[in-house]
């Protein structure tokens, strides 16, 4: 049995959750409007201060769709009530990152500067601080959304094993590989 699905959702002080006959779940809040399309198979209800997902039967698919639409409007009223921050640090010697208004600039050690155009949704900021390695900070709403363009910056220079250099999550682990050693004489 699902257990994510089967648990209700909280709703906090200042978030509304609306369901339309059809399916859609519009989800308002401080930091914004989120709507999600619901599979018919599945029934949502707003219930006091929770919101509860229903499934028609045991079979394997109900189930998968039970708990996926239970993240999903979780992560939206999450969303729209407190919001979601990615921070994204760029390892090795000249990285910069600039922005201008939605617009990021990146030197990554290429022979250009790649420029990154970023939805209205995402809130860009970069810091850069004399001794560390410059920092990339996303934030918004929709969760899907700040990793989607999270995972795209990382994609324009990925790190490699050997000294640890590329662009990665702030505090992620990157395993290490030994490099070549001398030859003995």
């Amino acid at each position: 049995m699902s257990r994510i699905g089967k648990k209700p959702i909280d709703i906090p002080s200042g978030v509304t959750v609306d369901v339309s006959a059809h399916g859609l779940v519009t989800v308002k809040g401080p930091k914004g409007t989120l709507t999600q399309d619901v599979h018919p198979d599945i029934k949502v209800k707003v219930e006091e201060n929770q919101v509860v997902l229903q499934r028609p039967t045991e079979s394997k698919r109900h189930k998968s769709f039970h708990g996926l639409y239970r993240s999903l409007i979780n992560n939206m009223v999450i969303g729209v009530s407190t919001g979601y921050e990615k921070k994204i640090e760029l390892v090795g010697v000249g990285y910069k990152a600039s922005n201008a208004g939605q617009v990021l600039e990146l030197n990554l050690g290429y022979s250009h500067s790649i420029f990154f155009a970023l939805p209205e949704e995402v809130k860009l900021a970069t810091e850069t601080v004399k001794g560390k390695n410059p920092v990339i900070t996303l934030n918004g709403s929709d969760k899907e959304l700040i990793g989607q363009v999270a995972a795209k910056i990382k994609s324009l220079r990925k790190v490699e094993p050997y000294k640890g250099k590329g662009v990665r999550f702030v505090g992620e682990q990157v395993r290490r590989k030994a490099g070549k050693t001398a030859a003995k004489k």
